[in-house]
C-alpha cells in the first residue's frame, strides 16, 4: 500500500513541469516601439525624483506631504486593493495543487426480517437484522495542468496583483501631488488676502483724498466714481478669497485625514516655501515605461490579458484528473482503526475532453483576444499620453519661469515708481494721490507675482508628476513586493518577445 500511495502522490509532481503555455508571445505595440529617444528641450541628466519637494525648504510642506503619504484615505483604499488582488492570486494558485480531505463515518441499521427473503433465517429464531459500520478515509485529487490552463490563470492573477501595486504607487503620487498643489494654493491665497487688505486701505485713503479734491473742484466726478468702484471691487474680492482659502485648507485637511480646523496648528507656522527655478533633468523617454506607475500597470495588465488567452485556449484540450481514496472500515471502532487488516484503496484517473459546447470555448477565446486588443490600445494610449504630458510639462515649466521673471522685473519698476512718488510728495513737487496710485499699482504687481510663484511651483510639480518615479524612499509606505518572475519585462525593441 505504501508504494502505491507514494506513486500516486509523486505522479502529479513529475508531470507538473510538463505543462504547456498556450499564451501568445509578448509583443510591444507599434506605437510604443516608436517612442522617441529624447524629450525636446529637456535638461540632460538622470532623473532623480526622491523627495524632490524638499527643495522648497519648507518644513510645513514636508510635514504635510509625509502625513498625506502615511494617512491618506485613497492610499489606504489602494493598499486594500493590493491585498484583494493577492488573495485572488493565492486562489488561482490553489488550482495547481492537489486537494486532500479527510472523512469519518458511522452507520447503524436495525430492520425486521419478516416479509423478506430472509424471513426464516436462523430457523425462525432471528427476527431482526442489525448492522453497524465505521469508516475512516482520505480523498486526494489532482488535475494535471498539461495544457497550462491553471498556470496561465495564475500568471494572470499575479499580474493583476502587480498592477494593483503599480496603482498603489500612482495613488501615492497623486496624493502627494495634490497636497503640494493645495499647499501652494493656500500660500498664494493667504498672500492675496494680505495684499487685498492693503489695497483696500490704500483705496479708502484714495477715496478720501479724491472726495476732498472733488469738493474743492480739483477733480471730476468721473474720477471720484471710478475710485469708489475700485474700492468696492477690492472689498468684494476679499470674501471670495477668504472662501477660497477656507476651501483649500479643507482640501488639505482631507488629504492628510483630518477634519477641517484640525490643521490650524500646523498652518499657524509661517508658510515660506523657497522657489526652485532649476530645470528638472527628465532622463530618457524609454524610462517612462517602468518609471510611471500608470504606464507600468498598463503593460502588466496587457500581460495578464495575454495569459488569459492561453488559459481560454487550453480549454479546448482534454483534462486529466487523478483521485486516490485510501481508508479503513470495520464493524466497530477498533475494527476501523485496524489499518493492517481493514485498509482499502481506490485509485482513479478521469479524462474528459470537450466535443460540443455550442461555441462557448470559441466565444471565450474571442472575448479574451478582444480584451487583449483593448488593453494593447489602452497601454499604447497611456505611453503616448505620458510622453505628451512630459513634453507639455517641460514647456509649461519654462514658460512659467519666464513669466515670473518678467513680473519680478515689473515689480522692481513698480517699487521704484512708488519710491519716486513718495520722494516727490515729501519734496512738495508731487501730490499724495500720485503716491497712493503708485502704491496700489505695486500691490497689484505683487499679487500677480504671488500667483506667478504658485504657478512656477505647480509647473515644477507637473514635470515630476509627468515623469513619475518613486518620490519617496520610505519602504514602509509601500506594501511588500511580490514575486513576479512570471511577468515578462517590457521588450526594448519591436518584435522582442518575452
Amino acid at each position: 500500500m505504501n508504494r502505491t500511495l507514494r506513486l500516486a502522490t509523486a505522479l502529479p509532481a513529475l508531470l507538473l513541469g510538463a505543462c504547456i503555455n498556450m499564451a501568445p508571445d509578448a509583443e510591444v505595440p507599434a506605437l510604443v516601439a516608436e517612442l522617441p529617444t529624447a524629450f525636446e528641450g529637456a535638461e540632460v541628466g538622470a532623473y532623480r525624483p526622491a523627495a524632490w519637494w524638499q527643495g522648497f525648504d519648507d518644513p510645513v510642506l514636508n510635514s504635510l506631504v509625509a502625513d498625506a503619504l502615511s494617512d491618506n484615505l485613497d492610499i489606504a483604499a489602494a493598499a486594500a486593493r493590493i491585498e484583494r488582488a493577492r488573495a485572488q492570486a493565492r486562489l488561482s494558485r490553489a488550482a495547481l495543487l492537489p486537494t486532500l480531505s479527510a472523512s469519518a463515518g458511522a452507520s447503524y441499521s436495525d430492520t425486521p426480517l419478516a416479509g423478506t427473503a430472509f424471513g426464516d433465517f436462523g430457523g425462525g429464531t432471528l427476527t431482526r437484522l442489525t448492522n453497524e459500520a465505521y469508516t475512516l478515509g482520505l480523498t486526494a485529487s489532482y488535475e494535471l495542468d498539461i495544457f497550462g490552463r491553471a498556470s496561465s490563470d495564475l500568471r494572470a492573477a499575479r499580474a493583476d496583483a502587480l498592477a494593483a501595486a503599480a496603482d498603489f504607487r500612482a495613488v501615492q503620487l497623486a496624493a502627494a501631488a495634490e497636497t503640494i498643489q493645495t499647499y501652494f494654493d493656500v500660500v498664494d491665497l493667504r498672500r492675496q488676502i494680505d495684499l487685498n487688505l492693503a489695497t483696500v486701505e490704500t483705496l479708502r485713503d484714495r477715496v478720501r483724498r479724491t472726495e476732498e479734491r472733488y469738493q474743492r473742484g480739483l477733480s471730476e466726478s468721473f474720477e471720484l466714481y471710478q475710485v469708489r468702484q475700485d474700492l468696492r471691487a477690492a472689498e468684494a474680492a476679499l470674501p471670495q478669497r477668504e472662501s477660497a482659502l477656507a476651501n483649500a485648507e479643507g482640501r488639505l485637511a482631507l488629504l492628510t485625514r483630518r477634519y477641517p480646523g484640525q490643521l490650524d496648528a500646523v498652518l499657524a507656522a509661517p508658510l515660506q516655501p523657497q522657489l526652485v527655478f532649476e530645470p528638472v533633468p527628465a532622463g530618457l523617454p524609454a524610462e517612462l515605461l517602468s518609471q510611471r506607475p500608470d504606464v507600468a500597470a498598463g503593460w502588466i495588465r496587457l500581460q495578464a490579458a495575454r495569459e488569459r488567452i492561453g488559459a481560454r485556449r487550453a480549454e479546448r484540450f482534454p483534462r486529466l484528473a487523478l483521485t486516490a481514496n485510501p481508508g479503513t472500515q470495520g464493524g466497530d471502532i477498533n475494527g476501523a482503526l485496524n489499518f493492517d487488516d481493514n485498509w482499502s484503496l481506490s485509485l482513479a484517473a478521469n479524462l474528459t475532453a470537450p466535443i460540443f459546447d455550442a461555441g462557448r470555448i470559441s466565444a471565450n477565446i474571442a472575448a479574451a483576444r478582444a480584451a487583449y486588443d483593448e488593453q494593447a490600445a489602452t497601454y499604447a494610449a497611456a505611453v503616448l499620453g505620458a510622453f505628451r504630458e512630459v513634453d507639455a510639462a517641460i514647456e509649461d515649466y519654462e514658460e512659467r519661469r519666464q513669466r515670473y521673471r518678467l513680473i519680478l522685473s515689473q515689480l522692481r519698476e513698480a517699487e521704484s515708481t512708488e519710491t519716486l512718488q513718495g520722494r516727490r510728495f515729501q519734496a512738495g513737487v508731487g501730490n499724495y494721490v500720485g503716491f497712493l496710485d503708485a502704491r496700489r499699482a505695486r500691490l497689484q504687481v505683487e499679487a500677480s507675482l504671488s500667483t506667478a510663484a504658485r504657478d512656477v511651483a505647480v509647473a515644477r510639480l507637473g514635470v515630476h508628476r509627468a515623469l513619475g518615479g518613486d518620490w519617496t524612499a520610505a519602504d514602509q509606505l509601500a506594501p511588500a513586493p511580490l514575486d513576479m518572475t512570471d511577468i515578462p519585462e517590457i521588450p526594448t525593441d519591436e518584435g522582442d518577445g518575452a
